[in-house]
């Protein structure tokens, strides 16, 4: 059975990113591409203005709100279709043959939902279409997806680079050391340096919980340098990055907060937020 990757777009500066991660992932995988755009409710449909309107106002006023309405939700609708097409020629001049497009209507989370339990991975920009105006915060569908995904969320950068080395945030928790395994048996990761990375005071339990994560991904026949700093996970892992040339940081949605069932998780959050290379999150 073919695998399949579920890419996310909205018509973004992020979209077209999204769309060459996607690739680089299909090509990795042998997987087919399906690409998908929601349009929320308010968009898909006209709003029922009649209530904003005084009383004694004309018809005819109204009348000409529901087709501007109606007619905005078909430029829409238009324009959706055009960003898919657009995306999908992207993926196919990227040597990807298995391409699927699907535009629907509603809420983004519920789709996905519905929809990523026949995908293998998702994909996903870190920010949507107030991407400019909105550089210090996540996007609002990025943070619930995170919270509920059952499959590993792709976040794309805002421009694609080629991946060739990983880095690996572990802290030995149940996210992370799931991931390590998932990495061992992906061909996602064939051939990529690994440096895996653990944010502690050193200790002989810190040492070997590293030992263990860098001895899985070993016998998945992966090349795996370890890294154990003490500091701030996210400022730690973030100078990591840039230090070491690394072109995707993989990590587990954890977190330190009574709170983490509300949210993703502070550390996890901040270094989405720090780090400008593509972040691929386990659940």
């Amino acid at each position: 059975m073919t695998a399949t990757i579920l890419t996310c777009i909205d018509g973004s500066v992020y979209s077209s990113s999204v769309a060459d991660h996607a690739s680089w992932a299909a090509g990795r995988l042998g997987a087919g591409v399906q690409l998908l755009q929601v349009l929320g409710r308010r968009e898909a449909s006209s709003d029922d203005r009649s209530g904003r309107i005084v009383a004694g106002a004309r018809r005819q006023l109204l009348e000409e709100l529901a087709q501007l309405d109606a007619e905005r939700a078909k430029l829409l609708r238009s324009q959706a279709r055009l960003d898919l097409e657009d995306a999908a020629a992207r993926i196919r001049d990227a040597g990807v043959a298995e391409i699927s497009t699907m535009l629907r209507h509603g809420d983004l989370l519920e789709t996905l939902h519905a929809l990523e339990a026949g995908a293998d991975l998702t994909v996903i920009g870190k920010r949507g279409e107030a991407a400019d105006f909105a550089k210090l915060h996540l996007g609002s569908n990025l943070e619930r997806i995170l919270r509920s995904a059952r499959r590993p969320v792709l976040i794309a950068s805002r421009s694609f680079q080629p991946i060739e080395r990983c880095l690996v945030a572990f802290d030995g928790r149940t996210s992370a050391t799931r991931a390590v395994d998932e990495m061992s048996r992906s061909p996602l990761f064939s051939a990529l340096p690994i440096q895996l990375v653990m944010v502690a005071d050193p200790s002989p339990e810190a040492e070997q919980k590293l030992a263990a994560g860098a001895a899985q991904l070993r016998a998945g026949g992966l090349t795996v340098e370890t890294t154990l700093q003490p500091g701030a996970p996210d400022t730690v892992i973030a100078d990591l990055v840039e230090e070491t040339g690394a072109s995707l940081l993989v990590m587990g949605a954890y977190g330190h907060s009574r709170l983490r069932t509300l949210v993703i998780g502070s550390t996890t959050s901040e270094m989405i937020r720090a780090c400008r290379v593509p972040i691929l999150v386990y659940r």
